[in-house]
């Protein structure tokens, strides 16, 4: 299996940036993992919520292959503990899934088509965090859930 984090927009946070690579790197000790960047929608401050959300969802969808499994990082998903998450990856690894895209959206959330399109819904958080820091704890908790399957002293419980 694949795992492959799409984002709507560059972080312009040095701290966040330097996190997600850190993370990253550790990941890929494990599996195959990527982050890919989709630009920030042009001239959005001429559209209204839906009209970027709909553009930024034609662009995750260009993005995102029939086979799949599509995960949106969402405020109204599933909330997992850090043992509960590694247990789903888990199950992705023992399954049929080979490439799971987790996506994160800009900062308005996802267009219909993309809850559409989904497969899974999970949320990191009742609170709200910027699309940016979203990143940063996706790929921490990633790496811990790895890091849990294999009896790794990162987790403490």
């Amino acid at each position: 299996m694949k795992i492959t984090l799409l984002c709507i927009g560059k972080t312009d946070e040095s701290f966040v940036e330097t996190g997600v690579q850190k993370y990253i790197k550790r990941i890929k000790h494990y599996i195959g993992f990527s982050l890919q960047v989709i630009p920030d929608i042009k001239n959005s401050k001429n559209l209204n919520q839906a009209q970027q959300k709909n553009k930024e969802a034609e662009l995750i969808l260009k993005q995102i292959g029939n086979s799949d499994f599509v995960v949106l990082l969402d405020e109204k998903g599933k909330e997992l503990r850090s043992v509960e998450f590694a247990d789903y990856l888990n199950k992705h690894l023992i399954g049929s899934t080979q490439h799971l895209v987790a996506v994160i959206g800009g900062p308005y959330g996802f267009d219909d088509k993309l809850y559409q399109r989904a497969n899974a819904k999970l949320s990191l958080s009742k609170m709200t965090f910027s699309h940016q820091m979203i990143r940063l704890f996706f790929v921490e908790q990633t790496y811990r859930a790895f890091s849990i399957l294999k009896g790794e002293p990162y987790h403490h419980e």
